[in-house]
């Protein structure tokens, strides 16, 4: 989720109005082949049932099936009948004219019979050519609606593919924070570099896209863009070229993703590569022209470590920093996207968007009701690593940020029953930390991070929603927690804490 300027300088000012919540925090805007050697691999499911894509072998697909459904915060954008198994996207851009052209191959499953497929793309980019199965089809596109006209079957399998071209534009943002304001997706620089954040959505300025968080979807990039510049995506640089005076890089993202967990970039980078003890390789892309390790950057393999003491092994094959000229912070998955700014460059916003990787990339949330789930433990997680750093108990940290926590809540609804217009702000972060803590003292330190390794260990490339959670962790735990998540979680006045 996005991160903002921080909540330093916050409490020195007193109120905290709509301004200052914007500018609070956000990790926005954000991974299957097995992981490297000693990691877990994810849990894969039934091979689809007819012909594979040309892209990607039946065999590696099988891990990006879904249980897709429609979202009860955004129920507009994405649409259960399309289970998207995996994305070859092929961009160029022409930073000379602001223009992308591209060649999508879109690999799904149907969910169900139907006479049409579904999918979220902008009328912005105009489809020149639009195939399915090899066979040419009708599209349609009114505001972020794209419709093939094409009969499906349930449980087939079938590969779309697009031409298109034009200027992405982003799209206005349900959120009042100020680091919103450019609104959510592609978004060009004064110098014509990009990046892309797409928390709740937002790809669909850029891509035809299942557009929801409940399904997951393999991606491989070509990225093509004139030399010195290159194109950064998630996952793994599997090639990198120079021909013609045209930089191509290619990426291979090896597990199952969300659509809002995908980056893209084309600018003027430099590339650095790291290490964490356990061996998780680091890369760090940011500007040619400044530092190498920008801000905190260079405490990265730390992080990690960190992490890993507390979680288990890093879910994933790779990590890697890209950082772009914005002000926000996102948990992207293997490829955090962080703004040139020293709050989200700071080492405590690393810790934060890798955590994520445990919470919200490895298990996702199946629907934006529980964004919670993400948010509150990856800054509970931040809390634990602040106090560290400042020698002071977790429970004195949280002490301090239960002080301007029921304002959050007062002004955006419980963390569990969000205002659909306040996405992002600082009710779904310090609420659930403060609950996480208040689980702590209840039930033990010993079951409580028995609790935060084994859950992402558990559902490894999977999603899950807000009852298959709690349920897990009272069935866990052997504690009856029925009230006390309700209290927390949907009630507008903050429980009273022991």
């Amino acid at each position: 989720m996005r991160r903002g300027a921080g909540l330093g300088g916050l409490l020195g000012r007193g109120a905290l109005g709509r301004g200052t919540l914007a500018a609070i925090t956000g990790c926005l805007l954000l991974t299957a082949c097995g992981g490297v050697s000693g990691r877990p691999a994810g849990p894969g499911s039934a091979a689809p049932t007819s012909s594979p894509s040309n892209s990607a072998p039946a065999g590696e697909l099988a891990i990006a099936r879904n249980e897709t459904r429609g979202d009860s915060v955004y129920p507009e954008i994405g649409d259960p009948l399309v289970d998207a198994l995996h994305y070859d996207l092929d961009l160029t851009w022409s930073p000379d004219d602001d223009r992308l052209t591209a060649t999508q191959r879109l690999t799904f499953r149907a969910t169900g019979d139907a006479e049409e497929i579904p999918l979220d793309f902008n009328e912005q980019l105009p489809i020149s050519s639009a195939t399915l199965d090899g066979t040419p089809v009708g599209v349609t596109v009114e505001g972020n609606d794209l419709t093939v006209a094409h009969p499906v079957a349930t449980d087939e399998q079938y590969e779309l593919v697009l031409e298109y071209a034009g200027t992405p534009a982003p799209a206005p943002a349900p959120s009042a924070r100020a680091d919103f304001a450019q609104g959510v997706g592609w978004s060009i620089t004064a110098e014509h570099e990009t990046w892309t954040l797409q928390e709740p959505y937002g790809a669909f300025t850029w891509y035809a896209a299942n557009d929801h968080p409940s399904d997951k979807a393999l991606y491989d990039f070509t990225l093509t863009v004139p030399a010195p510049w290159s194109g950064v995506a998630n996952g793994v640089l599997t090639s990198s070229t120079t021909e013609g005076g045209q930089s191509v890089n290619t990426w291979h993202l090896a597990e199952p993703a969300s659509a809002y967990l995908v980056t893209v970039a084309f600018g003027d980078f430099q590339h650095t590569e790291l290490e964490s003890a356990s061996g998780v390789p680091i890369q760090v892309w940011t500007d040619a022209d400044g530092e190498a390790l920008p801000g905190g950057t260079a405490s990265t393999p730390d992080a990690i470590d960190w992490l890993e003491r507390i979680l288990g092994p890093y879910p994933f094959d790779s990590f890697g920093v890209l950082v772009v000229d914005n002000d926000s912070g996102m948990e992207t998955q293997t490829m955090v996207t962080l703004g040139d700014s020293p709050y989200s460059l700071s080492a405590a916003v690393i810790v934060h968007e890798a955590a994520h990787h445990w919470y919200g990339n490895t298990v996702t949330p199946a629907d934006w009701s529980d964004v919670w789930m993400n948010e509150g433990m990856a800054m509970y997680l931040q809390g634990m690593w602040e106090a560290e750093q400042e020698g002071i108990p977790v429970a004195r940290k949280m002490d301090e940020w239960a002080a301007f926590e029921p304002d959050l809540r007062a002004a955006a609804g419980p963390p569990g029953a969000f205002d659909p217009t306040q996405f992002g702000d600082g009710n779904i972060y310090y609420g659930p930390a403060l609950m996480w803590q208040e689980l702590r003292e209840r039930i033990g330190e010993r079951r409580f991070f028995e609790v935060l390794r084994e859950w992402p260990a558990g559902q490894a490339n999977d999603t899950a929603d807000r009852a298959e959670y709690l349920d897990w962790i009272e069935e866990t735990t052997g504690e009856e927690l029925s009230s006390f998540f309700d209290d927390w979680l949907l009630d507008r006045t903050t429980p009273a804490r022991d």
